[in-house]
């Protein structure tokens, strides 16, 4: 074999330039999802949830509010919400996914076809969602119920205590993170007192509502919803004025949803410490 070829070859290969590599992609974004389930307490204009993803949260967080109005823990599911749940769980691209479930309003009280025993269904249902969530790979955080605000010469009557116990023990039982809205949502009202825990609330009270709030005993109804076309109606006084729901004790205006919100990224910083760090002041 003569040197001629050989030299060309490595005239070739030195005059050749060698092909830059391709920069690797950046890591991904390493951004969190909250997905919030749950009754009117939770959803938007009537709960904490939309102040808590609107203020509560830092932009390396997508908060999904699917909280929906008049839903048990049995109605949520069987309506088809919970499929949407799953699949915001099951959507990909976040590192990490939390749910925040929170539920008790329309299991103990309102229409029949939501209810559900406190001894058996309720924390069955709840056990059911924890176990979801986890098989879905995302990581569940159990909220007790928002406090109602009625009190009886002064003293607040938490009407949801036994349902609030109920979590408790299913988040002990599954070793699933709680945040106990309803103990420090009631001890917020209770400072506060009738009159001013009355900012709360959707609208301002009538003058006999605040007349009766002044002695500190409450009246009228814990929790309003409209008539729903073929429902049974949940027995509600009439309105004040025409066309106007009546002032209730249980859902939130911009004032308690700001507060609320606040409870709850709060608790649930404590709760979940590895979510301190997105969770807003």
């Amino acid at each position: 074999m003569t040197l001629k070829p050989l030299l060309l070859a490595a005239a070739l290969l030195i005059a050749t330039p060698v092909l830059a590599q391709a920069p690797a992609d950046p890591p991904p974004f390493k951004a969190t999802k909250i997905i919030l389930v749950g009754d009117s307490t939770t959803a938007v204009r009537s709960g904490w949830g939309g102040a808590f993803c609107g203020q509560r949260v830092t932009s390396a967080v997508a908060c999904v509010n699917l909280g929906r109005g008049g839903r048990s823990t049995k109605t949520y599911r069987s309506e088809g919400s919970w499929t949407l749940v799953l699949s915001e769980m099951k959507a990909g691209g976040f590192a990490d996914t939390y749910v925040l479930i929170q539920f008790g309003h329309n299991d103990a009280y309102g229409r029949a076809e939501r209810l559900t025993d406190l001894k058996t269904e309720f924390p069955t249902n709840l056990k059911r969602y924890v176990a979801d969530v986890r098989a879905a790979g995302a990581h569940p955080v159990l909220v007790t119920p928002l406090s109602r605000r009625q009190f009886s010469d002064g003293k607040l009557v938490d009407d949801l205590i036994p349902w609030a116990q109920a979590i408790r023990a299913v988040a002990a039982e599954t070793a699933t993170p709680l945040v106990d809205l309803n103990a420090r949502s009631a001890a917020a009202a209770q400072a506060l007192g009738p009159v001013k825990v009355a900012d709360w609330a959707e609208g301002p009270p009538s003058a006999e509502v605040a007349k009766a709030l002044a002695t500190g005993t409450t009246v009228g109804v814990k929790f309003y919803e409209p008539p729903i076309p073929g429902a049974v109606a949940v027995p509600m006084p009439a309105p004040g004025a025409p066309g106007e729901a009546p002032f209730d004790y249980t859902h939130l205006g911009p004032v308690g949803a700001e507060a609320c919100a606040t409870i709850v990224a709060e608790a649930l910083a404590k709760a979940v410490p590895e979510l301190a760090r997105v969770l807003a002041p």
